[in-house]
């Protein structure tokens, strides 16, 4: 298994496939996007599923999450969720996008074995969604989500991140239409992960402000904290229920203490933690000719370093080097 040297199990695999995306969301890049990584650092599509292989048979993965960057715009998707299906022990096998060529993929990759999805959605006005994201697509992340639940995603779930001064007055309209739709709603607090270095506490949404911009328009009675295990969101019953929205208070609630998680980038190092400022190198390994043993000691050695958590409240805690976009959620 993959245990750290404080009892933390991982077992929840998140695999960046691309660090390119098709849009320019301002707490991940700038405007011009950024330089991506040349083709010959990136994994090859056998080469990922090697590695998922080696977790998932060897190490005791069971969920294995496909992300980027922009994961869809990854060729070989679909055939890299097939091949992950048909792996014993089966994993659960997800996806976050930004839902930009959802469309006409979520037929195909429901197909190939997928079982769930997670879209990024910020807003629901386009004139908000061009200033953050740089890019007129809203109806087509809405066709995508759309799609998701036609051939049975479910449940479908999106991710939006509010920002002060440009979306925090749509927390009560997104949760409206995600309970209209049959979608699930996770708001996520902005994390220190841009590009630009702009992120700053003061500035940032938190938990609390979202909990209480909703409670104004809805009645909100957490779930038993006993059921959340290793989750990140925090779930809350809106009216009653049965449908529930999710806080992921990544920054002030942190929840490091029941992490199972481990992440590989698409150019092959695994990191621990979204904010780790080291990584283990497994391409280079597998390229050389490496067994698959030998890989899995050099990973089960990588996890073993894992902190405690992420740090960011402590004044000696550094920003990543690496965007969200170089990284995978």
């Amino acid at each position: 298994m993959l245990v750290d040297s404080f009892g933390r199990v991982a077992t929840d695999l998140r695999v960046s496939l691309t660090d390119r995306c098709n849009l320019r969301c301002s707490y991940c890049m700038p405007p011009e996007g950024l330089d991506w990584l040349p083709k010959p650092d990136l994994l090859t599509a056998e080469e990922i599923v090697r590695l998922v292989t080696i977790g998932v048979e060897r190490l005791g993965i069971t969920e294995v999450r496909y992300t980027g960057g922009e994961p869809l715009l990854r060729r070989e998707l679909v055939e890299i969720v097939a091949a992950t299906a048909r792996l014993r022990p089966r994993p659960q096998i997800m996806l976050t996008t930004n839902g930009i060529g959802l469309a006409r993929l979520a037929a195909p990759l429901a197909e190939a074995g997928l079982d769930r999805i997670n879209v990024s959605l910020d807003t629901l006005d386009p004139a908000v969604f061009l200033r953050l994201a740089h890019r007129d697509r809203l109806p087509d992340v809405l066709d995508g989500l759309a799609a998701a639940h036609r051939v049975g995603l479910t449940p479908v779930k999106i991710n939006a991140v509010l920002m002060r001064g440009v979306n925090e007055h749509e927390a009560v309209p997104l949760l409206r239409f995600s309970l209209d739709h049959g979608y699930e709603l996770r708001f996520i607090e902005q994390m220190p992960l841009d590009a630009q270095h702009g992120w700053r506490r003061e500035n940032m949404i938190t938990a609390d402000e979202i909990l209480g911009l909703l409670k104004a328009s809805f009645d909100l009675v957490g779930d038993d904290p006993r059921d959340r295990g290793s989750a990140p969101a925090e779930l809350f019953l809106v009216n009653g229920g049965p449908a529930r929205v999710g806080v992921i208070g990544s920054v002030t609630r942190p929840f490091c203490g029941a992490c199972d998680r481990v992440r590989l980038t698409a150019d092959g190092q695994i990191r621990n933690c979204l904010f780790a400022t080291e990584e283990s190198d497994l391409r280079t390994a597998l390229r050389s000719g490496a067994s698959d043993d030998d890989l899995a000691a050099r990973w089960i050695s990588a996890v073993g370093r894992k902190k405690a958590g992420h740090g960011i409240d402590d004044p000696s805690f550094l920003q990543p080097a690496r965007p969200m976009s170089a990284i995978g959620g």
